[in-house]
């Protein structure tokens, strides 16, 4: 029994897995598709090769999420605990993607496992969430925006004296780069994540003593995220690269390398930062630099609130999937 709901856990991991590259491959190509530099196909496959290259780097992320959050459950009914977090996780990422909405599948699937922790009466580690979860969560769309606010307003500065064919074509060429670099950093962080639930459950089983991840955990983990984001989350590609700000390949470029940098930084801090909400900000932040009247506030708003529903709407679904699973369960 206990092999068949790890067998089922790494499955749905590896599902969460997908939805995540597909539902935040806009995180990495919407300013390239956005500003023309990419055509869609080939930047879906830019991404997906860089995101594989960056779930292979480090692991430091993995660790923080498989016992950083909450405490290591026990039993059959800790291994229903990580299955309902990938349930509700899962659930929101399907919801948000239909809805075109950049929400963030790292905090979704951080919801889900609190939920399911408080469902199940398992510890949660209050101080690790506020640190590592709910810190960065503010801290990090801010640093993004107004990064991205000052190097576009440095760039527009620097290029003032260039024609605007010429300084065009060779930002759009730079940003082959600042896209890489940016599917670069998704897999630096996102793929981790699903790494660290499924160390978890081998955790939880006794097969393992420590927090390690695995190498096989590490290249199924990396290959599903590549060929989710090669898939594509077009609704979310078309949020971001046309409804909430008109890109230019200046605002484009300093939004990427603005959140390639803040992401490497918190990997090598080992905090579990959202790639979404990160490009989004630096986005807003670069479209914002030109004027403010270039944000379509309205959809940012619209956003925002996904934003701030997205740890309890996956931690209540996965409370009521473990409760729910809990009583057929001892029906059966």
């Amino acid at each position: 029994m206990e092999l068949a709901w790890l067998a089922a856990i790494v499955i749905m991991a590896l599902a969460f897995d997908f939805t995540n590259g597909f539902h935040d491959a806009a995180n990495a190509i919407a300013t390239s598709i956005g500003t023309r530099a990419l055509t869609p196909r080939v930047a879906l496959a830019m991404a997906a090769v860089m995101n594989l290259i960056g779930a292979l780097i480090s692991t430091g992320v993995a660790q923080t999420v498989g016992a950083g959050i909450i405490a290591t459950p026990t039993g059959d009914d800790g291994l229903l605990v990580v299955f309902a977090a990938l349930v509700g996780a899962i659930g929101w990422n399907l919801l948000t993607w239909y809805l075109g909405l950049p929400t963030s599948s790292s905090h979704a699937l951080i919801g889900g496992l609190i939920g399911a922790a408080i469902a199940a009466a398992t510890t949660v580690k209050w101080d690790g969430v506020l640190d590592k979860v709910i810190i960065p969560m503010v801290v990090s769309p801010l640093i993004g925006f107004l990064i991205a606010y000052l190097l576009h307003i440095a760039m527009m500065w620097a290029l003032r004296r260039v024609a605007p064919g010429p300084a065009n074509r060779g930002l759009r060429r730079a940003q082959t780069l600042s896209a890489a670099a940016m599917a670069l950093g998704h897999g630096l962080q996102d793929a981790q994540k699903t790494m660290g639930v499924i160390v978890l459950a081998l955790v939880t089983i006794g097969w393992q003593s420590t927090f390690t991840v695995p190498l096989w955990v590490i290249l199924s983990v990396a290959l599903t995220m590549a060929a989710g984001t090669y898939a594509g989350g077009w609704r979310i590609i078309r949020t971001l690269s046309r409804r909430v700000v008109a890109l230019e390949p200046s605002s484009g470029f300093a939004a990427e390398v603005t959140a390639a940098t803040v992401l490497y930084t918190t990997a090598a801090l080992h905090l579990p930062v959202s790639t979404t909400h990160t490009i989004t900000s630096a986005i807003l932040g670069a479209g914002a630099s030109r004027r403010l009247s270039a944000v379509r506030w309205k959809v940012a708003r619209t956003i925002l609130g996904a934003w701030i529903l997205t740890l309890p709407g996956a931690a209540l679904t996965a409370a009521v999937t473990y409760l729910l699973l809990l009583t057929i369960g001892r029906v059966i």
